[in-house]
């Protein structure tokens, strides 16, 4: 039986949210926080959700002790585990006001990804690009530097035109490149460490369709020309197999065609997931024939949307995962590297990797921030696996080739190795301290990053 990459991507391993509750300040809860994946959790003295950014500004006026900011809960990283209060942001959300002539819109920093979509049609713009996922709050998604994928497409946070940022003592800050550029770079890019950003206003465009083709090919292949195909394709991305010689592969580019996107059958999702978990059976030095016996028979497919609608997916399945950066000319090396130590080493593990190049910004933060573009490599556990000793072998070989930690995914950088990595890295510390001068916003996992 034929199979297509897409039906595959759906049952396959591709594919922790919480009530905005409101808190009475010094109440205790017994209910712990956990993330999206479950691999990060804390017990805080309270939650906070405030539903206006009065009501934000007063809370912060009006207390004290550590505190820590909370969308989705989609990040693996420790940015939010807290002993303090969290400060859930649900509450604000949505379009504010648009801008027909400038092609912007403001939102609600509480807006999740997939939320913005429709809104945004009904005045008449899209946004430029999207992640994968799209579950993420808008003001989680840039303090992380979250990213699409696309040689001409920044993170997120570089379609950011102005935002307005609520300090840790109260006060209400309106940023944008001409009132404040050093903040303006660094709040784009914050780990949520300047305070709470309560809005954004994002550069957007017409809307328009995309059209996506997937199809199987060896990974050799497609690195040999992926220079040629990122700049040829609006997205041109891959998910290399694991114990594998092949990777699904997928570009995206705009069309005028009619939409077509069925969803995949659960007839074939079944087969798939019968066929991965088949594979888990398998110790790893015998999985290659089966896993290249399978990637052979899947049928190219082709689908046509609106494009937030093929930009991002809906993944069921929860994992945690690691991500780093790399200059573009070192990606290739350093994805071979990782592939072959997989293989070497025998890990356990049947989830792809993915594979894609991200254009530079001038945030203070980003993975690609400064003068040159990026590769970003993916590797990720399911969330019922003890991700650390996959991730702790293979974080390593992103060191080797200079590579930067997605804030939101989980890494063990420090202090002394991230002032390497970031040319405004001291800056950035630097001012976090000016406006947060007695460290409310800072958990443990701040607190290795910024103060060592």
């Amino acid at each position: 039986m034929k199979h297509s990459r897409r039906q595959f991507m759906a049952s396959s391993a591709l594919l922790g949210l919480f009530a905005p509750w409101q808190s009475v300040l010094g109440q205790q809860f017994n209910t712990p926080w956990r993330n999206w994946s479950g691999g990060q959790v804390c017990q805080p003295a309270g939650r906070f959700s405030p539903a206006s950014e009065d009501d934000l500004s007063s809370f912060l006026r009006s207390t004290a002790g550590e505190i820590r900011p909370v969308g989705s809960g989609h990040s693996f990283s420790a940015l939010v585990p807290t002993d303090g209060h969290l400060v859930i942001i649900d509450q604000l959300r949505g379009l504010l006001n648009h801008d027909a002539e400038l092609m912007q819109a403001t939102f609600a920093a509480g807006t999740r990804l997939g939320d913005m979509g429709s809104p945004l049609a009904r005045v008449g713009q899209a946004m430029l690009n999207l992640p994968d996922i799209d579950r993420q709050t808008l003001a989680g998604a840039t303090a992380t530097a979250t990213h699409g994928t696309g040689i001409a497409f920044t993170c997120l946070s570089g379609f950011v035109t102005s935002l307005r940022l609520v300090t840790p003592g109260g006060e209400v800050i309106d940023v944008s490149p001409t009132s404040d550029a050093d903040l303006f770079n660094a709040a784009r890019v914050s780990l949520g460490a300047l305070g709470i950003v309560t809005q954004m206003t994002l550069q957007n465009r017409t809307p328009y369709k995309l059209k996506a083709k997937n199809w199987v090919q060896p990974i050799e292949e497609v690195l040999e020309t992926f220079d040629e195909s990122a700049a040829k394709h609006r997205h041109f991305e891959m998910f290399p197999l694991t114990h594998s010689d092949y990777a699904l592969t997928l570009a995206i580019d705009e069309t005028d065609e009619d939409i077509n996107n069925p969803p995949p059958s659960p007839e074939d999702e079944a087969a798939f997931g019968e066929a991965m978990a088949f594979w888990a059976t398998l110790p790893p030095k015998e999985r290659l024939p089966q896993i290249n016996a399978l990637a052979e028979q899947i049928e190219p497919t082709e689908a046509v949307d609106e494009s937030h609608k093929i930009l991002s997916n809906i993944r069921n399945g929860r994992f945690n995962e690691m991500e780093y950066s790399v200059p573009l000319e070192a990606g290739a090396d350093c994805l071979r590297e990782i592939l072959r130590t997989i293989i070497d080493k025998e890990i356990d593990v049947v989830f792809p990797l993915e594979y894609r190049y991200v254009k530079r910004d001038d945030t203070w933060l980003s993975m690609s921030a400064g003068h040159e573009d990026h590769a970003a490599i993916s590797i990720h556990r399911m969330a019922g696996e003890d991700y650390r000793p996959y991730f702790d072998l293979i974080e390593p070989i992103f060191w080797k080739y200079g590579g930067r930690p997605h804030w939101g995914k989980v890494h063990s950088l420090g202090k002394v190795q991230l002032e390497q990595l970031y040319p405004k890295f001291r800056d950035f510390q630097a001012l976090r301290a000016e406006l947060d001068p007695a460290g409310r916003m800072l958990n443990p996992h701040l607190k290795k990053i910024f103060l060592g």
